[in-house]
């Protein structure tokens, strides 16, 4: 009996440098990396090839159950072939899952901590051209997805023009970065005829506080108007709130405030000292042991609460209403391995910033390092992912930042330190990339892991905290 399969609809075969084989889902962007003999056999699946004969060997056969059993792929008719875009690709370079694009140094608002001097348009943009050449090589780079943000990304008059062509090369905006003040009705409908829904990520900083720090009377009106729109038009929406001394006390009010408007998620962070901020910091800045005390004391005001959504407090501590059973504390690790990557996040994600610069993180913008990096306007995103001082920097492995902080080796916290985040070590000494992350420090000879656990033995016993378990 005559038997054919095919590759469901929202999958794709990709290939990279070093990871050659992967099937990807396109809704959701995960992807399951897989070896020659689990490819070959998906490849019979193309709507073409009968399984049923006799030089499928039974072990192909299998396989393709397993794919069949897990929703990949489907039986069909004869000739019922899968797409172009389905058929198996491999780009010439490493695998990135993630663009962090900062489209544009320009914004409407005039932000006292902005890591970009936005206010001031210091980074500028780049022109219509170059923007589509950059996306044009994104897509020839295998990237499927970008979140993009600025300075003020909806300030672009091509914003659309970018959408759209980003949309019909396959790459997903994960999400959109805000401050809120263009969100409105027509934007929403422009993207939803383009058949996407991004998360709307817009800044909020304290109730009562918010104009203060984005220095435009109304923002925080205009603000909460575009959560709610967002709500009511089905777009999801994520915040981001920096504390000083004079918003500290607001997070309670700040959560709950933004959970009625429908947002998800909020990641809390104490403010850095960018060139910006150093205008306006005066006394305002909360020191480590404070940010990290102010987090703490607002854990149980966060479960008397219910959970009203998932939130981030900096690498402090994390948890989520969908897993109420689990928390995390982001920074601690476990016996990790020292030729692990000093900084995971960079090995899958990249930023691209107004000026075309290629840098591992957004927090790095404006530091000396920028200056060294590669920009799109001069080498390709292919060059730059292959070689560069890009690469060089998010090849650096947990061995050589203990190579050159040797006293690290006899610390009582040695075990849980994973090197700490490379911008943060950056804030603390703008030259030195392999430098110590003064908030993991603090973290972990602070004993802050343990004042977490013990607490949270008295406000959700039954909670796990998965940091101790990676």
């Amino acid at each position: 009996m005559q038997k054919y399969y095919r590759l469901k609809d929202n999958y794709i075969l990709r290939g990279w440098d070093k990871l050659p084989y992967a099937v990807v889902d396109t809704q959701t962007l995960m992807r399951a990396f897989i070896d020659s003999k689990y490819f070959s056999a998906l490849k019979l699946c193309n709507g073409n090839i009968d399984t049923s004969l006799p030089f499928i060997t039974d072990s192909d056969r299998d396989i393709i159950r397993e794919f069949e059993e897990k929703g990949i792929v489907e039986p069909c008719s004869p000739g019922q072939a899968i797409t172009e875009k389905q058929q198996y690709r491999k780009f010439p370079v490493r695998y990135i899952r993630l663009v962090h694009w900062s489209i544009t140094g320009r914004c409407n608002y005039r932000c006292k901590h902005c890591y970009l001097s936005a206010p001031d348009a210091k980074y500028g943009e780049l022109s219509h051209e170059q923007i589509m050449s950059i996306i044009h090589q994104l897509a020839e780079c295998g990237i499927m997805a970008v979140s993009l943000t600025g300075g003020e990304p909806l300030i672009r008059d091509d914003f659309m023009e970018i959408v759209d062509a980003l949309v019909e090369r396959g790459i997903i905006i994960t999400q959109i970065y805000s401050n809120g003040a263009l969100v409105n009705e027509k934007l929403l409908r422009e993207l939803d005829s383009s058949g996407i829904h991004p998360e709307l990520n817009m800044s909020f900083d304290g109730v009562g506080w918010h104009d203060w720090m984005r220095g435009v009377p109304g923002a925080e009106d205009a603000v909460n108007r575009a959560f709610e729109l967002c709500r009511d038009m089905g777009f999801p929406t994520g915040a981001e709130m920096v504390i000083h001394r004079m918003n500290m006390h607001t997070i309670r009010e700040s959560v709950n405030h933004l959970a009625s408007l429908g947002v998800k998620t909020l990641k809390l962070g104490s403010v850095k000292d960018t060139e910006t901020w150093e205008k306006y910091k005066a006394d305002n800045t909360l020191s480590l042991k404070e940010a990290y005390q102010t987090y703490l004391d607002y854990i149980p005001d966060y479960y008397a609460d219910g959970m009203p959504l998932t939130i981030q407090l900096e690498n402090f501590f994390m948890a989520s209403p969908d897993k109420p059973e689990a928390f995390s504390i982001p920074e601690y690790r476990c016996g990790e391995d020292e030729d692990s990557c000093i900084c995971g996040a960079v090995r899958n994600a990249m930023y691209i910033a107004p000026d075309g610069h290629l840098l591992p993180c957004m927090p790095m913008a404006g530091t000396p390092l920028q200056d060294r990096m590669p920009m799109l306007t001069e080498k390709s995103l292919a060059e730059c992912i292959n070689d560069s001082f890009w690469i060089e920097l998010v090849n650096k492995r947990l061995r050589d930042f203990f190579a050159v902080n040797e006293g690290c080796r006899k610390c009582e916290q040695f075990e849980h330190c994973g090197g700490g985040c490379r911008a943060e070590a950056l804030s603390a000494d703008p030259d030195n990339y392999m430098g110590k992350s003064p908030g993991l420090c603090e973290l972990l000879l602070g004993g802050w892991p343990e004042k977490i656990i013990d607490l949270m033995k008295r406000v959700k016993p039954e909670a796990e905290c998965i940091s101790f378990n990676n």
